[in-house]
């Protein structure tokens, strides 16, 4: 068992305090899961007279985990009127059966290819901004832990380290934006690196919430990670992506309002909501009144103005092996996010957005543009 540095609770309160000037941020992302991660991203770039980025590495996923209730409901065979209102994965294995489509041939990628995807497309949103990547993407794990003391080294682990090590009086802030593999190595490489940084961590629900975490896929991937995170007693701001996460809705509208155009990485953006992997995945058509939840701007919000995610003091919990929150006595601090203010996130997001492209309409042809192959638009 990995022995971690003892960090006072007073020290705790302090290193989770809103620190003023620029923080250091390392990303930690499954960029191409999903959408949300390449909205979050682009905001903290578009950020940097409040934040200081210094790396962005690339996190294992893979969806495979729903293979299983996917077979399983389709072997149930629902009735279609019903399908629905059983869960979303009865209704899931409703579509394919419309569609013609045998759930046993829908694909799913590997953790090695979803860490691979998301490094490439870390240099794509990074390219549809103009910047480079080399020197700041790295790529992380291409499998889970096995174990609770498994260490699963990789170049991102040990960026990770470096930040956290490094000669400068600032605290380093991890922005973690899926499965922990990546943190939970690094932590097991280098215990010390609890006493110089700070992780901020969506997913799953409140830690007053007395059923299973299961629904979050952040959480349920590698679990032996995210119950590290827990015990490994480095300062912790939790941020809840159920209740409070999940408010940081955009409609299709507001998507073609005000990212669609903003520049290169706005199309990028718009092109990616309206071409969400998941919802093809999952055969969701296009309806009337359809929005997506952006929940990894959470953790970008805190660091940018902490106001608009008030938060709390409370002792850590623990992660049972039903993935149930439980409060031991004797546990260490951390801080949880209660709310957030929705609009002031959209707000700047927006602004920020529309100002860079204002700046790239007016640098000479040719500079600052993303490169011809980078995706979509």
């Amino acid at each position: 068992m990995t022995k971690f540095p003892f960090i006072s609770d007073e020290r705790r309160k302090e290193m989770l305090s809103p620190q003023p000037g620029r923080v250091r941020v390392v990303i930690d992302t499954d960029a191409a899961n999903e959408v949300d991660d390449q909205f979050a991203i682009t905001w903290g770039l578009l950020s940097p007279d409040r934040l200081d980025i210094e790396a962005i590495v690339a996190a294992p996923f893979s969806r495979a985990y729903f293979r299983e209730p996917l077979l399983a409901a389709a072997r149930a065979n629902v009735d279609d009127s019903t399908a629905a209102e059983v869960d979303d994965i009865a209704a899931w294995a409703h579509r394919l059966r419309a569609a013609g489509i045998d759930p046993e041939n829908v694909p799913f990628e590997t953790v090695a290819e979803g860490m691979e995807m998301s490094f490439a497309e870390i240099g794509t949103i990074m390219g549809w901004l103009g910047m480079s990547s080399e020197g700041v993407a790295f790529r992380g794990a291409d499998r889970f832990m096995e174990s609770p003391d498994d260490i699963v080294d990789s170049e991102g682990a040990r960026r990770i380290i470096e930040a956290a090590m490094a000669d400068d009086d600032r605290l380093l802030h991890v922005v973690a934006i899926g499965a922990l593999t990546n943190i939970a190595s690094a932590l097991l490489m280098e215990p010390e690196i609890i006493t110089r940084m700070v992780v901020s961590w969506t997913s799953g629900y409140p830690t007053f919430v007395r059923f299973s975490n299961s629904p979050s896929m952040n959480l349920v991937q590698d679990q032996h990670a995210s119950r590290l995170l827990f015990d490994s007693g480095v300062p912790l701001l939790y941020l809840p992506g159920y209740y409070i996460g999940e408010q940081l809705v955009m409609s299709l509208p507001e998507s073609e309002r005000w990212v669609n155009g903003r520049g290169e990485i706005g199309k990028y953006l718009h092109y990616l909501y309206t071409n969400n992997r998941l919802r093809a995945q999952r055969l969701v058509e296009p309806f009337p009144g359809q929005s997506w939840v952006c929940w990894d701007f959470i953790n970008f919000a805190w660091l940018i103005d902490p106001t608009w995610v008030p938060t709390t003091f409370l002792p850590t919990p623990i992660l049972d092996d039903d993935l149930i929150w439980q409060h031991p006595p004797g546990r260490p601090l951390m801080s949880e996010a209660t709310d957030i203010d929705r609009d002031a996130v959209y707000r700047d997001f927006f602004h920020k957005l529309e100002r860079h492209s204002k700046t790239v309409d007016n640098l000479p042809q040719g500079v600052g543009l993303a490169p011809s192959d980078a995706g979509c638009c």
